[in-house]
């Protein structure tokens, strides 16, 4: 299989001591992998390291087989992105948002735009302002923004996060069909098992800075009913006990 994201030994500490270390897994071409841990595990630090938002304290990143700290433009090229809340223009419509990210990439028309604003179902409000948007809207508009330029890799932190019942079923599928389809490769972190579970075909499981366990989704609900009991199962495994 192509290797699309190779982790080595990642290791991004903050001057508090805080986040994490010792992180080595591999992402191949259509993965859905999934993150999983509580909020403040390092999932965020990780995925930030990853796409090159923090210089990693030590250990090595590969995109595409590129290493992202010596061959950054090369290596992110064809990586879309929705770490944290999304950078958003509040007094521009959802439609200017998108037209001025495009601006950074070759070859994206209003083809493209009309198509991301459907696909993530903000067309009928694409001329309304950002600033009056709910933050569930705010979320699929940035996920828009992650998709806008067709990338390959596709990171997406909590992607989840505002949306209600029906839009989590939405974002949930545009992953999935873009894997199955296009052959997209996603990473994707949550704090919610059972929206990875739903998700995935692969799961780290990441505790309080540290990776505990890289398997493929069959093999984490084996011998376990839910991706909840999985992680639960290993935490205590691995550190002796969990804290939620």
């Amino acid at each position: 299989m192509d290797c699309v994201l190779k982790l080595i030994n990642l290791k991004k500490l903050y001057k508090n001591g805080r986040g994490v270390e010792d992180v080595t897994f591999d992402v191949n071409k259509g993965d859905v992998v999934g993150l999983l841990g509580p909020n403040g595990s390092g999932k965020t630090t990780t995925m930030r390291a990853i796409i090159g938002l923090c210089p990693p304290t030590s250990g090595h990143i590969e995109i595409f087989g590129y290493d992202v700290e010596t061959a950054y433009e090369k290596a992110t090229e064809k990586v879309g992105s929705l770490i944290e809340m999304p950078a958003l223009f509040g007094n521009m419509s959802a439609h200017q948002n998108l037209k001025m990210a495009a601006r950074f990439y070759p070859n994206i028309g209003e083809d493209r735009i009309q198509y991301i604003l459907k696909l993530v179902e903000l067309d009928r409000y694409q001329r309304d302002k950002v600033g009056k948007f709910s933050l569930g809207m705010k979320q699929r508009l940035g996920l828009g923004l992650a998709l806008l330029s067709d990338p390959e890799f596709v990171v997406l932190d909590e992607p989840a996060n505002g949306l209600d019942i029906e839009g989590i079923i939405h974002v949930r599928e545009i992953i999935t069909r873009l894997a199955a389809e296009r052959g997209v490769t996603f990473l994707v972190a949550s704090h919610i098992a059972s929206e990875l579970e739903k998700t995935c075909n692969k799961v780290a499981v990441i505790h309080d800075g540290k990776m505990l366990s890289f398997d493929s989704m069959d093999n984490a609900l084996r011998y376990q009913p839910t991706l909840e009991d999985y992680f639960l199962s290993v935490v205590k495994e691995k550190k002796g006990g969990v804290i939620l």
